[in-house]
């Protein structure tokens, strides 16, 4: 394996095994074969604008685009001199149809608590709270923070924003105050919407108090508008704090959506840097609405009659793409629920699922990993025979994790849907599709129509098929990122600087002899081994792989004489942590995927430190294994308790 180019990766791992599509699934599909959906890329591959200019009169139009695509790279304007809305094409589009009395949002809290919400109602409660925001001020081009547990109310609040053009930052409810104030201020958030409080975990999260401290380092917030939640006492300040219930009394339910152009501003939504502050990733409005409507029909094979359930919040992107404005343009209903997955136990989403029927279970692989560690008495226990169809998201399955979804949830009839994407992205860039891609456990497969992926080094030379390179794209596409709000220097840096006239993802892939994309985790996590590079996803496969393993996570650390060691940090579903079972999984990793992988260090852990959105942060445990104190920003952690007992193993 010598002779390695820069940016090059060597790869280990094996995963022979493929799951043709079912039958049955694919005689049903919007795209039931494997040719269909060739014929569907090439055609998109050979002219993308015309592709994507045909596809954009599905959306409503104000007024029509002139041109499909302006790019003056690394700027892309998309469907020049269009006017439309994404609120309207979320809500207005369905009235007049049987789909007005369907429901848009079933809503389960976590205490039990629940609500149903058609699109009529869902499309009065939007229009009342944009007339809200207009009363309070808010004009097209204001942003609105938004910092709310999952209720229905996130999601009106979001739309409402989109009705009248203010532009929304929603911020997961799970941040602190200091959180909080760095976005208002980066973004120069006029209003900011939050409720007294929401539930996790049977605790009362303090949102208001958070509100409250945040405000006094945002001069830029003139108002805030409480959701009552809780139903429990909080400080109003008075002239700037003002009670949903009691502005939405008075407000009238006619409120037009405003036409607005195709590139017009839709929402920041700030994802941790490295180091240093947030950066807020900007996504305008015709070609981001286009991409997340049409990669829902695709990915998740989209019937009228479904019940789909995306387990995340709608303080990440997946929230925003996959549980607000790609299933509601799609006039799906849409499952909600606002509590954690083992609240009152650890059966709770298989609750859920059988409760409403659900028929679509898109969710992510570290959850997964937590229900394998829980146990299958939990699944036992409930009938999950609705579902037809399964999704992850947010990071690399390993393939144990991925045949355990399979036969446990799926019960070896649902195709899974592991799905490559990023904020910046959009929405969906490479997955299969259930009826037409057979699949295999850990890949995401093939890439969207319309998305045109390479593997390359770090001099952007293409690497060949079965090793291992830095993931770019060749060509705009309409769902991506216009920017950094307020940093084009940093966007231009960031994305488009390391290879030239490429989109640079930041995730080191490979592409295998089918033409199927492996991601091999973060281009940062690669671990450098006597002069191979190893990706740590391939190293924590292996140690999924072994049957008392629920998690894994692999780093490199400095070491004198083979530049790198191999540290890695476990977590156990049964067994006891000694130097014996250290022996054993050495000796496993060695059998899986060779002597060149085998970890130099093997630590036990109840738990990994993780951001609220799943990843987790290898950064950190870099850090740790290094010896170092942590760096750079922790805004995102889950759960600083995991981190202080990692450190405190270390001394």
């Amino acid at each position: 394996m010598g002779g390695i180019q820069s940016g090059q990766v060597d790869t280990v791992m094996r995963e022979d095994r493929v799951f043709a599509p079912p039958a049955e699934f694919a005689a049903q599909a919007r795209i039931g074969s494997l040719a269909a959906y060739e014929k569907l890329w090439n055609e998109a591959a050979a002219d993308t604008e015309a592709f994507w200019g045909k596809l954009a009169q599905e959306l409503h139009w104000f007024r029509p685009f002139s041109k499909v695509l302006d790019w003056q790279e690394p700027f892309a304007h998309w469907f020049v001199g269009g006017q439309t809305n994404v609120s309207y094409n979320c809500l207005d589009v369905h009235l007049g149809t049987p789909r007005q009395n369907k429901a848009a949002i079933l809503w389960e809290g976590e205490p039990g608590d629940t609500r149903t919400l058609t699109y009529l109602q869902l499309h009065r409660e939007v229009c009342k709270f944009a007339n809200v925001l207009k009363h309070l001020g808010v004009a097209a081009g204001d942003v609105v923070s938004i910092y709310l547990p999952m209720t229905p109310e996130l999601a009106i609040a979001m739309l409402a924003c989109a009705r009248i053009g203010a532009v929304h930052s929603v911020i997961f409810g799970g941040f602190s105050s200091t959180a909080i104030a760095e976005r208002n201020n980066d973004a120069g958030a006029k209003v900011v919407i939050t409720a007294d409080g929401g539930w996790r975990r049977g605790a009362q999260l303090p949102l208001k108090a958070n509100v409250d401290e945040a405000l006094e380092k945002s001069p830029t917030v003139k108002h805030c508008i409480v959701l009552r939640r809780l139903n429990n006492a909080v400080h109003m300040h008075e002239g700037r704090d003002h009670w949903w219930h009691e502005m939405m009394d008075g407000a009238s339910a006619d409120c037009p959506a405003t036409p607005l152009d195709s590139e017009h501003p839709l929402y920041i939504l700030y994802t941790s840097g490295s180091t240093g502050k947030p950066k807020g990733i900007k996504h305008t409005t015709a070609g981001y609405n286009l991409y997340v409507k049409k990669t829902m029909e695709w990915v998740f094979d989209l019937r009228d009659e479904d019940v789909y359930w995306c387990t995340a919040d709608c303080g990440w992107v997946t929230g925003h793409s996959y549980v607000v404005y790609g299933p509601l343009s799609c006039g799906a209903t849409v499952l909600m629920y606002e509590g954690a997955p083992n609240w009152p136990d650890e059966g709770r989403f298989w609750e859920i699922i059988e409760k409403y029927r659900a028929t679509i279970f898109y969710t992510a692989p570290t959850a997964i990993r937590a229900f394998i560690k829980w146990g299958d008495k939990w699944v036992d226990k409930y009938d999950l025979s609705s579902l037809r169809l399964l999704g992850t998201v947010g990071e690399g399955i390993n393939p144990e994790a991925w045949m355990w979804y399979h036969r446990k949830i799926g019960r070896e009839r649902c195709p899974i849907v592991d799905t490559w994407w990023q904020t910046e992205t959009g929405g969906i860039m490479m997955s299969p599709l259930p009826g037409a891609i057979p699949t295999k456990p850990g890949s995401c497969t093939r890439p969207m129509p319309g998305i045109l992926p390479a593997i390359v080094t770090d001099s952007g030379q293409p690497v060949p098929d079965g090793q291992g390179g830095m993931l770019v794209m060749t060509k705009p596409w309409p769902g991506m990122l216009r920017g950094i709000w307020g940093d084009d220097d940093r966007y231009r840096q960031q994305y488009w600087s390391k290879v030239p006239h490429h989109y640079l993802a930041g995730d080191n892939a490979r592409r295998d002899a089918d033409g199927y994309y492996w991601i091999m985790g973060r281009i940062d996590d690669v671990i450098n081994v006597a002069g191979h590079r190893l990706s740590t996803i391939e190293v924590e496969s292996a140690l999924v792989s072994h049957p008392d393993v629920a998690e894994a996570a692999a780093i490199g650390r400095p070491d004198d004489l083979k530049g790198q060691a191999v540290a890695v940090f476990v977590t156990l579903k049964s067994g006891v942590p000694n130097e014996e079972l250290k022996r054993e999984l050495k000796a496993h990793v060695r059998k899986e995927i060779g002597a060149l992988a085998v970890p130099d260090d093997v630590r036990f852990t109840k738990a990994l430190p993780k951001t609220r959105s799943g990843k987790i942060m290898r950064r950190l445990l870099r850090d740790i294994a290094s010896g170092k104190h942590q760096i750079g920003d922790t805004t995102t952690l889950e759960d600083f308790s995991v981190l202080a007992s990692l450190q405190k193993d270390e001394e």
